[in-house]
């Protein structure tokens, strides 16, 4: 793109493109002249090709298509615009042939308003004009003009339905992709392996494991079975609807693999919550000799994230820069969030800092990085930058990041004025996951009842996730009364969910209502309902070594028990107070007393102090919510250790140091 190059002289030529007048016998001589021409124009050579066969295309002029084609390859359009000119003083502008490609060739080369224009004034257009056409609008983001082509159109053929098919389900309008799939069938279009592939994803969007079968069956009828493009599809939608048997057993019944039928493999486990097991089949691909791309280190990447592994996300991104795929945009976006997530965010920070003409995913990977770690204001800060510097066009991912950033910092006026701005500037309809955003800001805020009137008045359908995310306000802010109301909510909807029961026996027995809490975990029997066990872990010299409350199995478990008497020794002399109130069972004080002790992030916590080097920081992950007793008690590990001490649970990064945490004891 750098030069610009020039087209030799022209010899201004008439010539008919009426096929009876141009046609000519096909030598010998005339066949190695156009392998030789085309040759030329496939190595991007297109000034040579021109130059040298000139004579050659005003002969047969179809050879223009070669070279609107090398143009698009190397995304020409100074070449590009002087064919057009050749083309128009030829008298070959109205051979639909030729017109159709230089249609395609203002599409793919970012001039679509001229592809548009071109479109307009063409005297003869025929099906594939407006399947260009037609991918062009998607390619742009209009689906709605899309579909007016497509629906205007007197006669179609398989591209054209192949090209509705997977533009709607690109922009995740799965039901009508799958509805204008069905059609296709309906009037005789046999779909091909790219038609099949794309409603397959379309039944991955939907979770629809039952059309996903249906398809498998008709893959079968037809004889796809063995594509490998098929296959890989019919896997991840299997996986994606939860069916991880099937879709592994499909990738090794395949007769021989890719690369992309192991991604689908790790992505398939990454999305099924087994991180571990995706790094030992990403060891086993290596093994077998494929090289991981892009889609590779994304799975990869994920589980790194999931695990809160910093040595291995570490080694992976070496294998990223090795890959040559350190520049990927995508790639950058998932190492930002895998930092963050391990609790560094500093390395978010300079792998964002690194990246040069960031997209939008990663402004917001980066946006969503400070709110995870409490920086609300850095967050917004970054958001002004990308919105006014970089004059990136903010999407719905942004404004979720943003709203979370709000959230976790009690930014109430900052985080309303973002969801305002979000509906009126940028036309973005809020999804259910703003909405729960907006719920667990005015809940942690405590305008507990403004968040109801918002669940009960928002145009979508309110699910089970932000009625628990109100209760979760409730137990926060010990609205005990209003909790039971919600409750009812979550157990309409999912009466099979633990979560709810156990927020509001822990309500009721912060009031002592002991009475109450024996009702509820008598429903949770009834149901077999069992509570989710606090879990905690830690990377140590590239092992995870997990702990559970009062957990005695772990080698190490005397030495940790030794270590956190004394911990607790000098705490208790520099002021700590156990905080029993929140050990939600009805038992004697010194029961109380060793159950706080014995949370398994503190177990977590004493191993790491013992066995990682003097001076460096102690990353502990936990699943659920740090309690209120053990967020002080860390305040005060921190500072008698000397140690920074990262904690990450179910809903945030911590940062403890000096005695003091970056949540500022709003969590």
């Amino acid at each position: 793109m750098g030069k610009y190059y020039c087209l030799g002289p022209l010899t201004r030529r008439y010539f008919s493109t009426n096929p009876s007048s141009v046609s000519v016998s096909v030598s010998v001589s005339e066949v190695k002249l156009t392998a030789e021409f085309t040759s030329l124009c496939s190595k991007g050579l297109l000034v040579p090709a021109f130059n040298i066969f000139s004579s050659h295309i005003w002969s047969n002029p179809s050879l223009f298509s070669h070279l609107l084609h090398s143009c698009i390859s190397q995304n020409s359009m100074s070449l590009g615009k002087q064919l057009h000119s050749v083309i128009i003083t030829s008298g070959c502008s109205s051979d639909k042939f030729i017109s159709n490609h230089l249609l395609n060739l203002y599409s793919k080369c970012g001039q679509f308003d001229a592809a548009i224009t071109l479109f307009g004034v063409m005297p003869r257009k025929n099906i594939m004009s407006c399947n260009i056409l037609i991918n062009g609008y998607f390619r742009n983001g209009d689906w709605e003009s899309a579909r007016k082509v497509f629906d205007e159109m007197p006669e179609r053929n398989i591209a054209t339905w192949n090209a509705m098919v997977a533009g709607l389900i690109q922009f995740e309008f799965n039901e009508e992709g799958l509805g204008l799939f069905s059609r296709m069938h309906e009037l005789g279009f046999l779909p091909d392996e790219f038609a099949l592939g794309s409603v397959l994803r379309g039944c991955a969007g939907l979770r629809a494991l039952v059309a996903g079968r249906q398809i498998h069956g008709y893959v079968r009828k037809c004889g796809f079975e063995f594509d490998l493009v098929v296959v890989s599809s019919l896997a991840h939608m299997y996986m994606k609807c939860g069916s991880l048997g099937e879709g592994e057993r499909l990738i090794t019944a395949m007769p021989s693999q890719n690369v992309v039928a192991w991604n689908t493999l790790l992505a398939g486990r990454a999305q099924n919550g087994y991180p571990e097991e995706v790094f030992v089949q990403y060891n086993i691909m290596k093994v077998a000799g494929f090289r991981p791309d892009k889609i590779t280190f994304m799975s990869v990447i994920s589980s790194c994230s999931e695990l809160a592994t910093l040595g291995q996300g570490q080694q992976i991104h070496t294998e990223v820069i090795k890959a040559g795929a350190s520049s990927t945009l995508s790639v950058i976006s998932s190492l930002i969030s895998m930092y963050s997530r391990c609790g560094c965010l500093e390395d978010s920070l300079k792998v964002f800092l690194e990246c040069k003409n960031g997209d939008v995913v990663c402004w917001s990977s980066m946006i969503a990085a400070y709110g995870f770690h409490g920086r609300g204001v850095e967050a917004i800060d970054l958001f002004n930058q990308m919105e006014q510097q970089e004059k990136l066009e903010a999407n719905d991912i942004t404004f979720l990041s943003l709203l979370y950033a709000c959230s976790h910092c009690g930014l109430k006026e900052e985080g309303s004025e973002f969801f305002d701005l979000m509906v009126e500037k940028y036309g973005v309809k809020p999804r259910i996951e703003h909405y729960t955003c907006m719920v667990d800001l005015l809940g942690r805020y405590g305008s507990l009842e403004e968040a109801e009137a918002l669940i009960r008045s928002m145009p979508v359908k309110a699910d089970v996730v932000i009625w628990k995310t109100l209760l979760s306000a409730c137990k926060i802010h010990k609205k005990a009364e209003m909790a039971r109301r919600i409750a009812e909510e979550v157990f309409r909807l999912d009466p099979w969910d633990p979560v709810p029961y156990v927020l509001l026996s822990n309500i009721h027995a912060s009031d002592k209502r002991w009475d109450d809490v024996s009702d509820v975990r008598k429903a949770m029997r009834e149901r077999k309902l069992k509570k989710e066990p606090g879990v905690s872990w830690l990377e140590v010299k590239n092992q995870i070594h997990q702990f559970c409350m009062g957990d005695k199995s772990h080698p190490k478990s005397a030495d940790i028990d030794s270590y956190l008497r004394e911990l607790t020794s000098e705490m208790k002399k520099r002021g700590y107070v156990p905080d029993i109130d929140s050990v939600l069972h009805d038992m004697d004080v010194e029961d109380k007393e060793y159950n706080l002790v014995h949370h398994s992030e503190k177990l977590a916590i004493a191993f790491g102090l013992l066995y990682t080097s003097v001076g460096t920081p102690i990353r502990v992950i936990k699943n659920l919510r740090v309690c209120s007793d053990c967020h002080v008690a860390i305040k005060y590990m921190s500072e008698i250790s000397n140690r920074e001490i990262i904690v990450r649970d179910c809903s945030r990064f911590h940062h403890f140091k000096n005695g003091r945490c970056s949540c500022g004891d709003y969590w």
